[in-house]
């Protein structure tokens, strides 16, 4: 046996496993459901068999996800105790955050002292990611406008969810946030919009040292940023089991009686990222001339993580690697990677601006074109910094929805498909992040396009 020999075992196992299944969905034969799960594990094992002679954490990622859906399915119960694996994990990457971003930027501002390039990466960024972000919200509008999945919305009897409590949120405390007000409480708290601004004004700081003094802390950050890189390394060897067990809880507690209910929103917004991903980001990517190929396997790993743990922080420190190989310098990987995962949200951008209109559909509330993009750029400026969060998007549209004036009853429907959306987001947020990177990089005449084009994922 061999990789491709186990390549064609899968493709085997998984055919024959699909068309009992069809035969049995559309009555054309019936079939004992142990025999159909019987099929199913089988195409699981020669899945994991593939995964071993494959040897790549990437497939060995989204093997385990297919292993998450199948003991959510036929487990449920099991399922729902797997959680503390994929805990484990987020709480093993959140370690990484607060120490590879201070050491990167650091070193990327005091290790070439040039303060002015810090400001036109700064200035570029929040122009490429203001732009990006208000076609995404005018995308998510369009399309439920088009849909209308809002109306004529019923909840299933029986169904209840506990909706977030919403503190109220004013400008100020917005950009207040943007500040740390204690280094160590930022970290503790995984805010990484603060981390980044104490981190940019530390390395600025440095720089204006003389050679002597700055020499030894810029060492330290040095050697922080390599040891946090290999942090990484040895944490995405768990990244199986925690992908494998957030898949799992999500399946295992979603019910089918909501998911059928919410299927035209859940379709919609499906449809809406897929359209922005090719219609924006590819066109993005295609003029800058930036290899595709390379790009999808760069982006693979770290989208399977946020995929899976929809949380986009889960996924920054293999990001930031990969993007580094991928031919993005270090210094632009650590400044726009951070800064975009509060600014340069495209996923949760959209969905909010649809969500926002799918509650005033559901609730027969006519809201004008103009007062839709008023309350969807409300949502785009309180919803900076969620990124790091899962399911913090809720949040937000439960504090706009209430000073629009809206019910709060729609938003406890979405809630019980919002996993499954804050998977797509959460991926969106990723790909539209470790783009701009490349982006940030091609304008500063830095983006190594041999290198890009010589990427071999891991």
């Amino acid at each position: 046996m061999n990789k491709r020999k186990s390549g064609l075992l899968v493709l085997a196992t998984l055919t024959i496993a699909a068309i009992f299944h069809v035969l049995d969905i559309y009555d054309i034969a019936s079939f004992n459901p142990t025999f159909l799960k019987v099929l199913r594990w089988i195409f699981i094992a020669s899945l994991m068999l593939f995964a071993i002679y494959k040897k790549s954490l990437t497939t060995w990622i989204l093997s385990s996800m297919v292993v998450g859906v199948e003991i959510g399915l036929d487990f449920p119960e099991v399922a729902k105790n797997l959680k503390v694996l994929s805990n484990i994990f987020l709480r093993l990457v959140k370690t990484i955050i607060a120490p590879i971003l201070f050491s990167t930027l650091v070193v990327g501002i005091a290790g070439h002292s040039d303060l002015k390039q810090v400001g036109r990466m700064g200035w570029k960024s929040i122009v490429y990611f203001e732009v990006v972000t208000t076609l995404a919200l005018i995308i998510g509008l369009i399309a439920i406008n088009i849909t209308h999945a809002g109306v004529g919305i019923e909840i299933p009897a029986g169904f209840h969810e506990e909706l977030p409590v919403t503190p109220p949120q004013t400008w100020q405390d917005v950009i207040l946030h943007i500040f740390p007000e204690n280094i160590i409480k930022s970290m503790y708290n995984g805010d990484v919009l603060p981390i980044v601004v104490f981190s940019v004004i530390f390395g600025i700081a440095l720089a204006m040292l003389s050679e002597q003094k700055r020499k030894p802390l810029l060492s330290f950050s040095e050697s922080l940023a390599e040891t946090m890189f290999r942090f990484t390394n040895i944490i995405m060897h768990f990244a199986p089991f925690g992908v494998g067990g957030a898949i799992a809880v999500t399946v295992g507690h979603l019910g089918v009686d909501i998911l059928f209910s919410l299927v035209k929103l859940l379709l919609t917004l499906y449809v809406a990222l897929i359209v922005f991903v090719g219609g924006v980001l590819l066109t993005i990517a295609l003029a800058l001339k930036i290899p595709i190929k390379q790009f999808i396997k760069a982006v693979s790993e770290p989208v399977s993580i946020a995929f899976a743990t929809t949380s986009s922080e889960s996924a920054l420190p293999i990001a930031m690697e990969n993007m580094e190989k991928f031919g993005v310098p270090r210094k632009i990987v650590s400044f726009v990677l951070p800064t975009g995962y509060t600014f340069n949200l495209d996923g949760t951008t959209l969905y909010l601006s649809l969500a926002s209109v799918f509650v005033a559909q559901a609730a027969g509330i006519h809201m004008p074109f103009g007062q839709q993009l008023f309350m969807g750029l409300t949502l785009m400026l309180t919803s900076k910094g969620v990124a790091g969060v899962p399911r913090a998007s809720l949040v937000i549209l439960i504090g706009t929805a209430a000073s629009f004036g809206l019910p709060l009853w729609p938003i406890m429907a979405i809630l019980g498909i919002d996993e499954l959306m804050d998977m797509a987001r959460t991926s969106v947020n990723v790909i539209g992040n470790t783009l701009a990177s490349c982006v940030i990089a091609r304008w500063e005449g830095e983006f190594d396009h041999e290198k890009a084009l010589a990427y071999v994922a891991d």
